[in-house]
């Protein structure tokens, strides 16, 4: 039984980032895997690393469990949509406050770094409001994703991470919304073997 962790970014419970987060829950406990949920927008923490890494802030409960599931899991799926060419303010503010040294990385005295979620894998689902993904490649360069992907969750150890891009959103009718939707199905089943 596979041990997934699905992270919605969307602060607002009744988007369509939360659809697909619900969508792939149901299909990959269907398919047989454990699944643990984090809506980064419920949770109740301060999202301000005010003191940078001068001075460690103390964690939140609801941080505390955010990482120790994210420390169970085996696969993660982190959904977000697409703000300004990055992820919302309350999903970087959860990485700045929970992805800490000695918690998700750590440094040696030379400054290389070894991430510790070795082991796991990821995938990010990226929706965007109106921006394609020719647009969002070409002229963007992929900047949330790089952020995301490779400047977070590989630097943290996290492998085969996978990606897909939805948008843009408004051209998307029910039919389309749909489809993807079976998509998101067939993901949550391949990731459960």
């Amino acid at each position: 039984m596979k041990k997934i962790l699905v992270i919605n970014g969307h602060p607002n419970k009744e988007s369509f980032n939360a659809v697909i987060a619900q969508s792939y829950i149901k299909s990959a406990l269907e398919a047989g895997s454990e699944v643990r949920y984090i809506e980064i927008g419920a949770l109740d923490f301060n999202p301000n690393l005010q003191f940078g890494y001068h001075q460690r802030m103390e964690l939140e409960p609801d941080l505390v469990k955010a990482l120790a599931d994210i420390q169970w899991s085996e696969h993660q799926v982190w959904i977000h949509p697409l703000w300004w060419l990055g992820m919302p303010a309350i999903m970087k503010g959860f990485f700045d406050r929970a992805f800490l040294p000695g918690i998700t990385f750590k440094s040696n005295k030379e400054g290389a770094t070894e991430g510790l979620l070795q082991g796991r894998t990821g995938r990010i689902i990226t929706t965007a409001g109106d921006l394609s993904l020719d647009i969002y490649e070409d002229i963007y360069a992929s900047s949330g994703l790089v952020q995301l992907k490779r400047g977070i969750l590989e630097y943290c150890g996290i492998s085969s991470i996978q990606d897909s891009f939805i948008g843009p959103l408004y051209e998307l009718n029910e039919h389309d919304r749909r489809k993807w939707i079976v998509q998101i199905e067939k993901f949550a089943i391949a990731d459960s073997v």
